[in-house]
């Protein structure tokens, strides 16, 4: 019953232990027993770490300016943590590598080239791949 629960949860936000509520305050749960008492205890928990990460995930989303409503909605009902990752997995920023710097610099076919050996002098190909980017042949 859902008093069972609201009662359980403000017995647990006084500081009381499963032992004591489950002996004690048997009146105020409905005389739940310990392994009830646990499992609102843990499912509790369980569901604030879900509603921190839901926050969490929608404000980097936001913050990247690709939230929708059609989103937001997913999110918001989603009901486990495995779900939730799934949906924030394409928007997830990933990490800069060394090598994903030149990458963006737009470096990555003077690398080939020079992997592959097809070039005598990679100096001057360098030239080629000089931007704002990059401001030099030593920089390429």
């Amino acid at each position: 019953m859902p008093w069972q629960v609201e009662n359980t949860l403000k017995l647990f936000a006084a500081g009381a232990t499963i032992p004591f509520i489950s002996r004690y305050r048997k009146e105020a749960t409905g005389s739940l027993d310990e392994v009830q008492i646990t499992q609102i205890r843990d499912l509790h928990v369980r569901f604030q770490e879900l509603d921190k990460r839901r926050e969490s995930i929608l404000k980097s989303i936001s913050e990247q300016g690709k939230l929708t409503d059609e989103l937001k909605e997913r999110l918001n009902n989603a009901l486990t943590l495995s779900e939730l990752e799934d949906l924030y997995l394409p928007f997830k920023p990933r990490k800069k590598t060394r090598a994903l710097i030149p990458r963006e610099k737009g470096l990555e076919p003077l690398a080939l080239m020079i992997m592959k050996q097809s070039i005598r002098d990679p100096a001057a190909e360098a030239v080629k791949f000089l931007s704002d980017a990059v401001a030099d042949v030593e920089d390429a």
